[in-house]
């Protein structure tokens, strides 16, 4: 669905940005694999990627919480001068705690991870793209920024903001060929939510039409839908992808 296509995905060192570097990857698409640090396992494993399915996969290490680390980052992608048809952000934190105890650090990190610094790239990816005059960016937003939870203030407004950014890009860019949209993961096996309290996940499963966990290989094929030619008239969009909860 993918083949011919290149990509930035961030996030890729676990969760759902691993398993769509991997998705990807099995349908086509050449990438630029985003991570915070370089690990043996994440560079053994773009390898056997690159062989499995015959594309280009090159890692690009940044910290999010660093503007000029992006800003090379940005700059690393440009002088492959490969054309960039995709951008995934998909890396995120989450700093939990209830309204009287949320702290203006919690809430400064969260946006910085969440908000400005996946802004702050798509400013420079989407330079790229304009060039070709053709894109899709792809957001991940969550069912938090939607619904609101306990406990997750600075999560979910990050997360709202990201929506709202959506949908003004998505104004400014479609007349130049490029869409924009947002995915809202709910209960999603990661990393993230493992250190979550299983009667938490419980409580948000009773809610859920389909009364389980949703994976990170369900969520990356609406990725992929997304970022194919499938999804050409689809822009503006946030799309749940929660089992039915609420």
């Amino acid at each position: 669905m993918l083949k011919g296509k290149t990509a930035v995905i961030t996030g890729c060192l676990q969760g759902i940005g691993q398993e769509t570097m991997r998705v990807f990857a099995k349908n086509g698409c050449n990438i630029f694999a985003c991570a915070y640090k370089k690990t043996d396992e994440f560079e053994t494993e773009i390898k056997e990627l690159q062989e499995k399915y015959d594309v280009d996969i090159l890692p690009v290490y940044f910290d999010m919480f660093d503007n000029d680390s992006i800003k090379m980052a940005a700059r690393e992608i440009q002088k492959a001068k490969r054309p960039i048809d995709i951008l995934v952000n998909i890396a995120g934190i989450t700093r939990d705690a209830i309204f009287q105890m949320v702290t203006m650090e919690q809430m400064q990190e969260t946006f910085q991870v969440n908000f400005f610094s996946q802004i702050l790239l798509s400013q420079y990816i989407v330079k790229l793209m304009l060039r070709n005059g053709k894109g899709s960016v792809i957001f991940t937003s969550s069912i938090t920024g939607m619904d609101g939870n306990t406990g997750q203030l600075s999560y979910g407004a990050s997360k709202a903001a990201i929506i709202a950014a959506m949908k003004t890009m998505s104004e400014e860019l479609g007349p130049k060929g490029i869409r924009v949209n947002a995915i809202a993961p709910g209960v999603i096996k990661t990393p993230m939510t493992e250190v979550l309290d299983e009667k938490v996940i419980e409580e948000k499963l009773k809610d859920s039409k389909l009364h389980r966990m949703g994976t990170s290989e369900e969520v990356s094929n609406l990725i992929m839908y997304l970022a194919s030619d499938l999804s050409d008239y689809v822009t503006g969009q946030i799309i749940r992808v929660d089992g039915g909860i609420g």
